[in-house]
């Protein structure tokens, strides 16, 4: 007799960027007349770089002309992707092997695969945190019920805040695995290497593998702050690095990213690159590779003209990043982020002399001036208080959202 999998009867209430939607659609569904301006959800809306889109024609070229047709590829990834990725880690000064790449359908679905390769490992993970994490885990059977405070029983949730920067607290017992997202995503913080060693430290001495996801490391702009947990010594035994294309070359609707599972990883109990070859029969099982198309626009975008032509693009998002943190800052509200990561995370306010939670104030500016954000406690407790705001928009409506924006300074304190 078939029984379902009751993990998902531990979820919570719809997850956040459906629940988002559901909001503003019931909203714009009750005023026709008003212009919402979205500033929530991190979906990029530049044109792909013009190499890339050559690229992608060039690719859909071959497939037209039964000798150049291609069909099934390796389900690492083609071998010249996996030779652009791996020249893109030369050039932050890693090595890696490429047989230790792997080419994914984006960063979203290895973050949540990984977990494949461990058998019911007590998690730790950022607080707040891209809601995948928490999610993933509770469908695989890593957490018993959610408590009243919205943590799931099971999870270790590590503590962060704006007295640290929104840098989480190494967990005060031994963990198996260590979800961490720098630049993080919802909060902007970024990881020093002195930081990140820390981490790293950890995970050797109790055997812990750290999930890495650099999805944002893009965004990165001072010299100092490492855009690979690979920088850091030591981590190539204890961590996984998930990589994406979405933000940087905006193939958020292409898909495309990269898992990197090192041959040095240990788990307590592994063998000389098990995990490695664990994860290449995992991808030969339930994977065949990501589009040909896809992988053809990855290799333009890590091209040195694909390069310069997204780092317009970056910068383009990275000065609505500034101008959104300018404006918060002017109304006297508490800011992280926006500077080496796209994301701003500010502070809900007191208005009317209430203190406002995180989908009260995500309602108010939706009501009040039409303008969408994302609300903290989305991605967990940790949020609770705290919005985030997306630099990932066309340049008109970040000046109207800020225009609106600033209208709410006198109801602000």
């Amino acid at each position: 007799m078939s029984k379902l999998n009751t993990n998902y009867q531990k979820l919570q209430a719809g997850y956040l960027f459906p629940e988002i939607g559901r909001r503003v659609k019931a909203y714009a569904n009750s005023n026709p007349d008003k212009q919402i301006i979205r500033l929530g959800i991190g979906d990029t809306v530049r044109e792909l770089a013009p190499s890339v889109i050559s690229a992608i024609h060039k690719e859909a070229e071959t497939l037209a002309n039964q000798k150049t047709y291609t069909g099934y590829g390796d389900s690492e990834g083609t071998l010249e992707l996996r030779q652009s990725i791996q020249d893109y880690y030369k050039q932050l000064g890693v090595e890696i092997e490429l047989s230790e790449l792997f080419v994914s359908d984006g960063a979203k679905s290895d973050c949540a695969n990984i977990q494949n390769l461990f058998e019911k490992p007590v998690v730790a993970l950022q607080d707040p945190a891209y809601p995948v994490y928490v999610d993933s885990n509770v469908i695989a059977g890593n957490t018993y019920e959610a408590v009243e405070s919205g943590q799931y029983n099971g999870l270790i949730y590590l503590k962060s805040s704006l007295d640290s920067d929104f840098l989480p607290e190494l967990p005060t017992q031994k963990v198996d695995l260590i979800y961490l997202c720098f630049p993080n995503n919802p909060t902007g913080a970024v990881a020093t290497r002195e930081y990140l060693q820390t981490w790293v430290n950890y995970a050797l001495e109790n055997q812990a593998v750290i999930i890495y996801d650099a999805a944002y490391s893009w965004f990165i702009k001072d010299q100092d702050i490492p855009k690979s947990i690979y920088e850091i010594p030591g981590s190539k035994e204890c961590a996984i690095e998930i990589q994406s294309f979405s933000k940087f070359a905006g193939f958020t609707g292409v898909r495309l990213g990269w898992t990197v599972v090192p041959f040095d990883l240990k788990t307590s109990d592994s063998k000389e690159k098990q995990l490695n070859q664990m994860w290449t029969r995992r991808q030969n099982t339930f994977f065949n590779g990501a589009s040909n198309l896809a992988q053809a626009a990855g290799v333009a975008a890590l091209s040195e003209q694909g390069r310069k032509e997204n780092q317009m693009v970056i910068d383009f998002y990275m000065e609505n990043a500034k101008l959104f943190k300018d404006c918060i800052q002017g109304l006297g509200l508490k800011v992280l982020g926006g500077h080496n990561a796209p994301y701003v995370w500010l502070e809900t306010p007191i208005i009317e002399g209430k203190k406002l939670t995180s989908w009260e104030f995500f309602d108010y500016l939706l009501n009040q001036i039409q303008v969408v954000s994302t609300p903290g406690s989305g991605f967990g407790p940790g949020g609770e208080g705290w919005i985030r705001l997306s630099s990932f928009g066309l340049r008109e409506n970040v000046l109207e959202g800020i225009s609106r924006l600033n209208s709410l300074k006198e109801s602000i304190s």
